[in-house]
């Protein structure tokens, strides 16, 4: 094992040696269709190619020599499919087999604590490397033929704050849930107006939005989606307060043939952009208040939502089957990097559905 240490006046960070998987450890915790999945999964992904993206991660130069980038990032993948805090990713780790051998531990290799997968993730962040891996690893499925590029829908959802709702500004507040420079609102003090709704100093960069006539309190992620495939090909996270069609063409990705949206993304500009670049302009009408919709538009309307139901089955599996339906950190980078990590595990596994 290598041991921390200057040579030749270079600093050398110390990179745990596992052992090799033997006999004994293939023929251990078989478990049936979990392992096929994970076993496929990992035959698919050239994982070079992405422990090359991670080699500028290094381990922390205190403490016992740590984890290869690539092993620490594969184990976030199994956290994502399998809803495990850190805490209980360490233990799954500990004990299943078929996560050892996704992520290249034998078994007489020891495991990282949930503390090392924090310190990674938040390395992960810093480094600005989660999305490029996100990128990475979507080209791969592309370069299996299986981005299919007749068209990309483009949606937004909103995601509750990790941290609890501040108090409204009408109600007595205790000093933690009072904004940045306020003091607690009084009883008597005069109510503020929906455009002064009040933060949550515990997580600065959750904010506010409006949907359906409820309220929501913290981010929102966008997407955009290729119809045919389901692979997602752009994802951004955002405060909740920033709108839809704001993150429009950080979403279409240009090679595509047509562009589906709801009516959130009705701009006139849009459409005509569309139009100049020679794609096909999918996007709902929206009525105004001198305007209804003509029984032509509705009908297309509904066509529209009909195609573009692929896109709201991504966010169904991001909060329904991998439990995102509340941010797991605070702030826009450390949820940001999990929602890259969350959409590349949503993509591997479909990449396994789509290959033969």
């Amino acid at each position: 094992m290598i041991r921390h240490g200057l040579v030749g006046g270079v600093h050398i960070v110390a990179i745990r040696k596992l052992g090799q998987l033997s006999l004994a450890d293939g023929l251990a915790g078989r478990s049936g269709g979990r392992e096929q999945v994970l076993a496929r999964i990992d035959g698919l992904v050239d994982w070079p190619a992405v422990a090359a993206l991670l080699g500028t991660l290094e381990p922390s130069r205190r403490g016992a020599p740590g984890y290869p980038a690539l092993l620490m990032f594969k184990a976030l993948l199994l956290q994502q499919w399998y809803r495990l805090s850190d805490p209980g990713l360490e233990e799954a780790l500990a004990d299943r087999m078929s996560f050892r051998r996704f992520v290249g531990l034998s078994l007489s290799d020891s495991t990282p604590d949930h503390s090392t997968f924090s310190r990674f993730r938040k390395a992960l962040g810093e480094a600005e490397l989660s999305a490029p891996v996100f990128e990475a690893i979507t080209q791969q499925i592309d370069a299996r033929g299986l981005v299919l590029r007749q068209g990309t829908l483009i949606d937004a959802s909103l995601v509750e704050a990790q941290v609890k709702r501040p108090c409204k500004p009408t109600e007595a507040v205790a000093d933690e849930d009072v904004g940045a420079g306020e003091a607690p609102a009084a009883e008597t003090a005069p109510a503020r107006p929906p455009s002064k709704l009040v933060a949550n100093p515990l997580d600065p960069e959750a904010s506010w939005a409006k949907k359906g006539g409820r309220r929501y309190f913290g981010y929102k992620a966008h997407v955009g989606v290729d119809l045919g495939s389901s692979i997602i090909r752009r994802v951004r996270l955002t405060t909740a307060a920033v709108a839809d069609t704001t993150m429009a063409e950080e979403l279409i990705v240009g090679d595509e043939r047509a562009v589906y949206a709801d009516k959130a993304y009705d701009t006139k500009a849009r459409r005509q952009q569309l139009k100049a670049r020679g794609v096909k302009d999918r996007i709902a009408h929206r009525p105004n208040k001198h305007h209804a919709l003509a029984p032509w538009q509705e009908k297309r309307n509904e066509g529209i939502g009909h195609r573009r139901s692929a896109v709201e089955r991504v966010f169904a599996i991001a909060k329904c089957l991998m439990g995102w339906r509340r941010v797991r950190y605070r702030g826009l980078r450390r949820n940001a990097t999990h929602l890259d990590i969350l959409c590349t595990a949503i993509n591997l596994k479909r990449w396994a559905v789509l290959t033969p």
